[in-house]
């Protein structure tokens, strides 16, 4: 749980808000509930690295099509 308290008493809402933002953000909760919100099956590694190399194939043709000016 993560608890964030004024400073002093002139600390103004915002301010606060952006340091529990921040705390947040650098803890790793939020990416933890959002990647455990939908329930995913158990893949093998062999379908998990196949899926992971057309991945980078895919980016790295649409980073070669942006260079050479192609949508």
């Amino acid at each position: 749980m993560i608890q964030v308290t004024r400073k002093d008493s002139k600390e103004s809402l915002e301010n606060m808000i952006r340091r529990f933002n921040r705390k947040v953000q650098q803890s790793g909760l939020l990416t933890t509930a959002k990647g455990q919100q939908y329930f995913e099956k158990p893949i093998s590694k062999t379908d998990r690295r196949k899926k992971a190399i057309v991945r980078q194939e895919r980016r790295a043709l649409k980073l070669k099509k942006i260079k050479l000016g192609q949508k």
